[in-house]
């Protein structure tokens, strides 16, 4: 199986649901089955900031108990939208993928996250990279340690 390693917390806020999205400034063509990878690397700045402090809370998380160095969950990678700024960095995000447009209104997305949707803040949508969807996550009920790498690798599930 494809995995890829992501730097807490956002590989936990992806596990848990809490974001669809990863973005990245390349683009895959892989589409199907994917681990997400916790890297051993914790931006614990972020960690303490809001919204994503809360969000962690929320489920019992902060930077000093998240998971590293270890697959946390498996998806399905669905799609990879290139991501456009056809008005500038303070405008509009266009996500175009296969015949799909998706289009968001920046100022609208940051006023609704304070109250439920996080997805724009977090992560990277500046002109030119990609985000990748995430469907059909599942948490796995424990961590497997496993030794990550940059970009797309491939994982083996150890049986327990």
């Amino acid at each position: 199986m494809k995995a890829i390693t992501i730097i807490q917390p956002w590989a936990t806020f992806l596990a848990l649901e809490e974001k669809r999205f990863e973005t990245r400034s390349w683009a895959t063509r892989h589409r199907g089955p994917i681990a997400i990878h916790a890297g051993k690397k914790v931006d614990k700045r972020i960690c303490r900031e809001e919204p994503f402090r809360s969000i962690l809370a929320k489920h019992g998380y902060t930077a000093d108990n998240l998971p590293t160095g270890a697959v946390i969950a498996l998806a399905n990678l669905q799609s990879c939208y290139a991501v456009t700024r056809p008005f500038g960095e303070t405008g509009d995000v266009w996500l175009e993928a296969e015949g799909k447009l998706v289009i968001w209104n920046v100022p609208r997305l940051v006023a609704l996250a304070a109250q439920e949707g996080h997805e724009y803040v977090f992560g990277d949508y500046r002109d030119g990279r990609y985000a990748w969807e995430m469907t059909d996550v599942r948490l796995l009920e424990k961590p497997m340690p496993a030794k990550g790498m940059q970009g797309l690798w491939n994982w083996e599930e150890q049986a327990e």
